[in-house]
């Protein structure tokens, strides 16, 4: 059922100890440095898409971007603090409407996302738009994403309603990365980090296939076998190594954006 978002006119009032408020804080900062580089590698589209992340210490809020501002305009203090019931609690306008629809259905019905990027990234939606499975395993970045992805084959048009939110959310399983058929891609995880982390390198190995298959030759795929122990040894080191990569890109926005944090 669609219902109207509210931008904070008169919102619930959120007291400072409802909220830690350094972690949060620190929420908006990382999540703001995740769409200034999606911006700076020409993985975001117009003022459409959308990042959002679960507000630390609560499983009612998240943090989204609102609608009309690119991604490489976003800043800390720019993101929206929403509830599921169409309520920006804290900021300035509201969410776009399919932000709103995917992203609060997808924070409610899956606890475990933490973080949720949806893009039309080049690479991942141009192979979302093929007939067959999107990704191949035939490049070791691809092999980051084994077992871990899935195909939302109905793609039904804009998210506007509760249903298709939710139709969304289910068709994410146990996955954590699901290739929108004719739409683009939604990537989430356990945190902010771990999410940057997949999007940044799901778009390089569906560009590095891109190329493979521009030459009219033939994939040749990793055997499952080793496909499987290399997926394995990636995850071992999965957490740190998001963690060093979103602080990596931090410390190129302070030197060339620093106005992400403010």
């Amino acid at each position: 059922m669609a219902q109207e978002l509210r931008p904070a006119a008169a919102p619930p009032v959120l007291r400072n100890t409802d909220l830690d408020r350094e972690a949060v804080w620190q929420a908006r900062v990382d999540l703001a440095a995740c769409f200034r580089m999606a911006a700076k590698l020409g993985m975001h589209e117009g003022v459409c898409n959308h990042l959002s992340a679960s507000v630390p210490g609560r499983d009612d809020l998240f943090l989204v971007n609102p609608i009309g501002w690119a991604f490489g305009e976003i800043t800390a203090s720019r993101l929206l603090v929403c509830d599921f019931n169409g309520n920006v609690i804290e900021g300035h306008g509201a969410p776009e409407a399919t932000a709103f629809y995917i992203h609060a259905r997808l924070h409610k019905q899956v606890p475990r996302a933490r973080a949720a990027f949806h893009t039309h990234m080049p690479n991942a939606t141009a192979l979302a738009m093929l007939e067959g499975p999107p990704l191949a395993w035939a490049g070791q970045s691809a092999l980051k994403f084994y077992g871990r992805t899935v195909v939302d084959d109905d793609y039904n048009g804009l998210a506007l309603d509760e249903s298709e939110g939710d139709r969304i959310a289910a068709s994410l399983g146990d996955a954590d990365i699901v290739f929108m058929r004719n739409h683009g891609v939604l990537v989430v995880g356990e945190s902010i980090a771990a999410a940057w982390d997949d999007l940044y390198y799901l778009e390089r190995a569906c560009e590095a296939q891109r190329l493979a298959l521009s030459t009219g030759r033939p994939l040749k795929p990793v055997r499952p076998e080793v496909a499987a122990r290399t997926y394995q040894q990636m995850m071992a080191e999965g957490r740190e190594s998001a963690g060093l990569h979103l602080q990596s890109i931090k410390r190129v926005l302070d030197r060339e954006q620093p106005e992400y944090r403010s």
